[in-house]
């Protein structure tokens, strides 16, 4: 009876540990989405940890976020320079770099990946991080195509691990996508969802399935735009000016997927393609595999290629 006793209380104990506030952040990859988390997470009162492969890029990513934190305080604090210069100093106080993200996962509540889209680049972070992170800590991705998952496979806790897909501008844009695999426990949800309405976000629940929600609506759209002047049925500008007129839409398509970026979309669409070749809304399109590869040129230049 004492034996079933103590391990209800190991029991009790652990469910309890699991469903205890994230407090503690470690963020991989400095990039422009990884620096935007990082930056909403340490306004919202979280210890921060960020980090990446070098000093240099660390050192743009904290500018970065100071120079973000500025202009809001200007906003924020227009007549107030000395709160304004207070408020700044506190949300840098709770972010920390490092190029070490074995250490920084020592001690951490959450592990946020937000590096390359490339499976199985994410698949040997998160299984070197699974060798050294507490029991407690969640993992999570932020992809916004790559099966959850296939990404989670990697790791020995499955039951802890989910997508939090945030959008770019991350301090400007309201919604996060909690994704669930069918391995992610209630508990490991329940903790996502709280993190992001604590980030001041507003969480939708999504399935591990392709594009989740957003993305899911939205490639295919693009795609059709894609294919509509493909078969002349309209010019680029005629397709923009027609959904931003008609529909209410702040982009056209073809602006859309230049914010985006072709060889983005290209990558979502042919990754998808491959999973689900019948299905005609994830078909590749020439016509977008000819502009990323155009001349041998990336689609940083998809402005000059077809907006101009």
């Amino acid at each position: 009876m004492a034996f079933v006793t103590h391990q209800g209380i190991r029991r009790l104990s652990s469910s309890a540990f699991r469903n205890a506030a994230i407090k503690h952040v470690t963020i991989i990859g400095g990039g422009l989405m990884g620096a935007g988390i990082a930056q909403v997470a340490a306004t919202t009162g979280h210890s921060v940890v960020l980090v990446d492969t070098n000093e240099e890029i660390l050192k743009k990513s904290t500018m970065g976020i100071e120079g973000s934190l500025k202009r809001v305080a200007k906003k924020k604090f227009a007549d107030k320079q000395e709160a304004g210069a207070e408020f700044i100093a506190t949300v840098m106080a709770n972010v920390s770099t490092s190029t070490d993200a074995m250490s920084a996962a020592e001690s951490t509540d959450l592990v946020l990946e937000a590096i390359v889209e490339n499976l199985k680049i994410k698949q040997g972070l998160f299984g070197a991080l699974d060798k050294v992170a507490p029991a407690h800590t969640i993992f999570a991705s932020n992809t916004s195509s790559l099966p959850i998952t296939d990404i989670a496979s990697s790791t020995g806790r499955l039951d802890r691990f989910g997508g939090l897909h945030f959008f770019n501008p991350v301090p400007m844009m309201k919604l996060v996508e909690v994704i669930g695999t069918s391995a992610t426990s209630q508990e490991t949800f329940d903790s996502l969802l709280a993190f992001s309405k604590a980030l001041g976000k507003t969480p939708v629940s999504c399935k591990d399935t392709p594009g989740f929600i957003v993305n899911r609506l939205l490639v295919p759209y693009m795609m059709e735009a894609i294919r509509l002047l493909e078969r002349g049925h309209g010019s680029k500008e005629d397709i923009d000016i027609a959904m931003k007129l008609g529909a209410g839409y702040p982009m056209g398509p073809f602006e859309l997927l230049d914010y985006v970026g072709l060889d983005t979309v290209k990558f979502i669409i042919d990754g998808w393609a491959e999973k689900d070749p019948d299905n005609p809304l994830m078909q590749p399109s020439e016509v977008l595999k000819k502009l990323v590869y155009n001349e041998g040129k990336k689609y940083g230049y998809l402005k000059r290629i077809i907006l101009q």
